[in-house]
């Protein structure tokens, strides 16, 4: 826990007495109107900046030109086919990224729609693994106001300005409306997944309007947390003497973003449904074979709150009713008629025209009254599908069912259940809010990171089984082509009525799997009622159930499977040595993901893909997926099935990989206590740390990196031992040994504790310099660099609850250099951690990685100093990033955290994964009482092997005995395959 006086670091403080008046604040006291007093703030005319792109210098470029044009080449030959290269550093966005960005909407992994700041919808993320940037201006909220007698009106869009490219106002589209608010009075609250924007007398100077945003981002709750909607609750009190007829105006787009609202073949449909909810459908049929996608937009009907609709509207000069006809209507009306509500499915749109619909809420406020006004929007698409593999549906699905038709559903019920969010929302966040020893700025900078997982292309389906196997009738054979997809699996096939040792090869399609004959041995589960038949020919035939050798079985604890994307520039999925940084995001807040995650690359390390692939920066051949070794990422166009995305390098010579599986999974074992997940996982533990002996050159139980980078800095070259990969390495036999211990697996946990001895005393001995460990133990000109990531194992042991890697003087030595080095040499803090720094206080510009910053590096180190009892150090370290990425002074990174940043501000790779690992700054903060309770090890213990058994061994293990004491194999043979 943290010590409750040491947070004497400046402070962010920004009360919100600075952006509204005390008398308005007051006035908004009731019902969640008021924004909370700890938010990152906004004024709506605040610019919003073009952001600064990285580019890499001439030496650098100098070096990357061969795999630049490998890299080239491949991106062509995936667009010929359709498909987006998971990395493109040669296409550019149409909308240049800037500093607009705010709280994005609706749950996780059912696609995502973010909101700027300023009030406009962008950041597009409806089809997986795509994301278009670009705001839909006609998607808006506006406002009519008039008073008794109709000597006042007023009528605005609830958004600063006319927009930029917007016609003249005199033509038939959105450009005729009312874009005169300054914004000078309006403001901007974020606390993720909330969002409060604050008028404050703009555009009526006797009417006060708070507009709060709210998302059914609810951590522990499986369900609502994967809703696709977000409510928009306006509270008006009416300062003035005279009473006000106030309608509030929702209008969207039939788009998924971009250019898609001209697609054709849209149909836009009200509706009123229960309890006073009413609306519109739109409709959308998607482009290039994507699923469709319904949208709904709505209004809640109370005593007070009138609610009309009008189901369709265009832009253009042509349409029967244009967006200058709307502005008049309800400039004149403020409502629309309500027979609108009979008209039925509007006529398909045609190619190149834009359908809208549009939603009114009115309501009198009496002088000096209140009045609420609540608005959802929602959008349904069931399936999920990918372009070279299978389809699935979405978890929402689980409680909604497959129709596109659920969107009505879901605003209903937003509208009735949004107060129950907000209830759960602020029982989560309070206690840290609340905790007067944390620096404002981390407060709300540690919540809002977390849009990631809304807005980081973000997937959860509900069944592990594609669509097909679902609906396809069980009992039919399918011989499917083969793909030479490997896979080792003992537990799943007893799981699924079938006992299979040894090696088969599989097939994942979606009505039934293949399995090629390798000599295996057969064992038939005698307990089984529905007995499978493994003919010699490789068909499996079930009476039952479907078959898949990687997907487990639905349970009552099931709670699907997720995926989320390294960043929306770098299209792969679960990138797993980010993973490593952001993991402790889901395993604080929704640790049933984190494990589904972890049973995913357990199951992949056991996996072997044997198809060619080449890699772009050496330009050789090699395979997919190598047995034992921890892929990169779940895969771009078909997760799960072809995994390894990344192919610049041959990610199975990675040194850091396999040993950060270990440690997550040891981390999550230990935090959770699930017996069952720890069995699960231990064959893939073994297989995983018996590939990295091969790396073990010279037998000092140390692993060596290649002169290649191999690890997560992919263009940072590491000669020899790697402080980064070294630490890991002893991090992983130190967790490995304590796991084994509590699984049964005494052999192997010796076995680890005898490499480790010998390990740690090469690894002192190679990298310590009497200050900090080097870079690595080459000559090459950067060999002594300080690099901010040096501890990143002994961050893992420590928040794992281990006994430290090194002794207590060693460890804050080395954060001190960094902290001194690394942080305070480059612009007095206020940046963050660059990664890497020469002894005499230079940047090291080996690379472009060496002198970047990166966000999530800095959090972790943070961490690290935290759980070594550096308090003020790691919070002034992790300032620098909220004050170079949020900060009103900063570079305008707000909700698009990026993967780095130069010493100067360029970024490269915004809406990234990595910044995550500021909740493991929480973690450190906060250890839970399962860490702190679980079981020591003590390394140092009397070695029961002999000095010559220093090799891991495939011996018969003690797991089995555990295996069946858990009962989490049924009546299955339990084989341990390392």
């Amino acid at each position: 826990m943290v010590s409750g006086h040491i947070f004497h670091c400046r402070k962010h403080s920004w009360p919100p007495e600075e952006y509204i008046s005390r008398n308005t604040l007051q006035l908004f006291d009731f019902d969640s109107a008021a924004p909370p007093v700890h938010a990152w703030r906004r004024r709506l005319n605040s610019h919003a900046n073009i952001l600064k792109e990285f580019s890499v210098t001439f030496v650098e470029a100098i070096k990357m030109v061969r795999l630049g044009i490998r890299l080239w080449s491949y991106v062509r030959e995936e667009a010929s086919h359709g498909r987006k290269a998971p990395i493109d550093p040669f296409t550019r966005e149409s909308c240049k990224p800037s500093a607009s960005q705010g709280v994005p909407l609706g749950g996780m992994g059912s696609g995502s729609i973010s909101r700027g700041f300023r009030g406009e919808f962008r950041q597009w993320q409806i089809v997986p693994g795509t994301c278009d940037a670009s705001p839909v201006m006609a998607n808006q909220f506006s406002i009519f106001i008039s008073r008794d007698g109709g000597n006042k009106k007023f009528a605005s869009v609830l958004a600063p300005g006319q927009p930029d490219g917007l016609e003249k106002a005199d033509d038939q589209g959105i450009s005729s409306w009312g874009w005169n608010l300054s914004g000078q009075h309006s403001t901007y609250h974020a606390l993720f997944p909330r969002a409060w924007t604050i008028y404050d007398g703009e555009p009526d100077p006797e009417l006060k309007i708070s507009c709060r945003q709210i998302s059914p981002f609810i951590p522990h709750d499986y369900r609502d947390s994967s809703l696709p909607t977000a409510v928009f609750v306006y509270t008006l009190v009416n300062t003035g003497k005279e009473r006000a007829k106030v309608s509030l105006l929702f209008t969207w787009a039939n788009s998924v973003g971009g250019i898609s609202n001209l697609s054709g073949e849209h149909v836009n449909e009200p509706f009123i449904g229960e309890d006073g909810v009413a609306g519109v459908l739109l409709h959308h049929k998607t482009a290039k074979g994507n699923p469709p996608v319904t949208f709904a937009i709505a209004a809640c009907e109370t005593q007070n709150v009138n609610v009309t609709v009008l189901p369709c509207f265009g832009l253009s000069e042509g349409s029967c009713i244009t967006a200058k006809d709307v502005w008049g209507t309800m400039t004149q009306d403020g409502q629309f008629d309500r027979e609108n509500f009979g008209s039925g499915p509007s006529m398909p749109s045609s190619a190149g025209e834009t359908l809208c619909a549009a939603v009114s809420a009115s309501a009198w406020v009496e002088p000096h009254g209140k009045c609420t006004v609540a608005f959802a929007l929602s959008w349904s698409s069931p399936k999920v599908k990918f372009l070279k593999g299978s389809s699935y549906f979405r978890r929402y699905t689980k409680f909604y069912g497959t129709s596109e038709r659920a969107a009505l559903n879901l605003v209903h019920d937003a509208l009735t259940n949004y107060k129950r969010w907000e209830e759960e929302i602020e029982k989560w966040q309070n206690p840290i809010l609340r905790d007067e020893r944390l620096p404002e700025w981390y407060k709300f900078t540690l919540f809002n990171e977390l849009y990631f997982l809304v807005a980081g292309g973000t997937v959860w389906i509900d069944s592990s089984l594609p669509v097909g196997n679902l609906r396809d009738d069980q009992h039919q054979l399918t011989k499917v082509e083969k793909t030479n997809a490997k896979v080792t699996e003992a537990e799943v096939n007893c799981r699924q009525n079938v006992c299979v040792k040894n090696t088969i090869s599989a097939d994942y399609y979606s009505s039934s799997v293949r399995l090629i004959d390798n000599d295996e041995e057969v064992l038939t589960n005698n307990s089984c009622k529905d007995k499978s038949v493994i003919h010699r020919e490789g068909i499996v035939n079930h009476s039952q159930h479907p078959f898949s050798l990687l997907y487990p079985p639905d349970n009552s604890d099931d709670v699907g499977r997720f995926l989320y994307l390294e960043g929306v520039e770098y299209i792969m999925w679960c990138t797993y040595d980010v993973h490593f940084y952001a993991s402790f995001a889901l395993l604080e807040l929704f640790p049933k993901i984190e494990l589904t995650i972890q049973r995913d690359f357990a199951k992949a390390v056991l996996s072997e893909d044997g198809r060619k692939v080449k890699f772009l920066a050496e330009g050789k051949f090699g395979i997919r997926k190598v047995r034992g070794a921890v892929p990169h990422d779940l895969g771009t166009h078909d997760p799960w099935n072809e995994m390894n995305a990344y192919n610049i390098h041959d990610t199975s010579k990675w040194k850091d990989l396999n040993p950060k599986f270990v440690l997550q999974v040891y981390r999550d074992f230990a935090a959770t206590g699930d017996m069952s997940f720890g069995v699960d996982v231990w064959p893939a533990v073994r297989a995983a740390m018996e590939y990295m002996e091969q790396f073990d050159e010279d037998n000092d139980g140390l692993i060596e990196n290649d002169g290649f980078p191999d690890q997560t800095y992919d263009a940072w070259t590491v000669h020899g031992v790697s402080a980064y990969c070294g630490c890991l390495w002893l991090s992983a036999l130190q967790a490995a040994a304590a796991m084994a211990l509590q699984l049964g697996d005494k052999f192997f946990a010796e076995t680890c504790k005898s490499k480790f001895l010998k390990a740690k005393s090469a690894f002192e001995a190679k990298l310590w310099n009497g200050s900090y460990f080097n870079y690595d133990s080459g000559s090459s000109s950067n060999s002594k660099s300080i690099q901010a990531d040096q501890l990143a194992g002994q961050w893992y042991t420590a928040s794992s609850g281990l006994p430290p890697l090194f002794d207590e003087v060693k460890i804050q030595s080395a954060l001190r250099k960094i902290y001194d080095f690394n942080v305070m040499k480059v612009k007095g803090g206020r940046i963050g951690a660059v990664n890497g720094m020469h002894p005499n206080g230079k940047v090291d510009e080996t690379c472009m990685q060496s002198r970047e910053i990166w966000t999530g590096v800095t959090y972790g180190v943070a961490a690290t100093m935290i759980l070594a009892g550096m308090e003020q150090e790691a919070f002034t370290t992790a300032e620098g990033i909220f004050t170079a990425g949020w900060s009103e002074e900063g570079y305008g990174y707000w909700f698009q955290t990026p993967e780095a940043w130069t010493t100067d501000g360029h970024f490269r790779s915004l809406i990234y994964m990595r910044p995550l690992s500021i909740w493991g700054m929480q973690w450190a903060l906060s250890l839970p009482k399962a860490i702190l309770e679980a079981p020591k090890i003590n390394m140092m213990d009397r070695i029961l092997l002999s000095p010559s058994s220093a090799r891991f061994s495939h011996n018969e293990t003690g797991v089995r005995k555990i295996a069946t004491n858990t009962k989490c194999f049924g009546n299955s043979v339990f084989h341990c395959s390392c």
